[in-house]
């Protein structure tokens, strides 16, 4: 009888061990801030600080839907005709691998622009993005199963 209550009591005091300490061992992934912006390029750039990470590499993915609108502009820095002029929708997406520091990262991932696919221009005239847009933004920290929507984002380059 001794020594079953003596198992007994040791395996009880192991479960509240493992109970007790799982909570302060657990890795509880979140992202504390993210931002869109969109650059000179034309691309969206989703910057983000994520926390509450383990060691070791992290990986994301990044995924939104664009809009496109290239344009014709002649030497003088105009848009000769409404009509020359071309949007393009689809999807953009990117993917990054970063490491963790103090179970910390600090990060930016790009995607984009759209082409501009068979759209051209004529003689004299060269084709430029006049505007972007980016929306249903996700990121994902594929190593955590974490994810986040990020805020829409848009950029106009040439009025037209």
């Amino acid at each position: 009888m001794k020594v079953i209550k003596s198992v007994l009591v040791a395996m009880i005091a192991f479960v509240a061990a493992l109970v007790m300490a799982s909570p302060a061992s657990a890795v509880a992934a979140k992202f504390f801030s993210v931002n869109s912006s969109v650059n000179s390029g034309g691309s969206l750039v989703v910057s983000f600080d994520e926390r509450g990470l383990g060691n070791g590499n992290i990986d994301y993915t990044l995924t939104a839907d664009a809009s496109a609108v290239y344009a014709c502009i002649n030497g003088g820095g105009n848009h000769p005709k409404a009509a020359n002029k071309e949007t393009v929708n689809g999807d953009v997406s990117a993917a990054g691998s970063f490491e963790s520091k103090n179970g910390r990262v600090q990060a930016s991932l790009s995607a984009g622009p759209i082409d501009a696919g068979g759209f051209s221009c004529p003689s004299g005239q060269r084709l430029v993005l006049a505007s972007v847009s980016y929306w249903n933004i996700v990121l994902t920290d594929t190593t955590n199963g974490t994810t986040v929507s990020v805020p829409n984002a848009s950029r106009v380059f040439f009025a037209v």
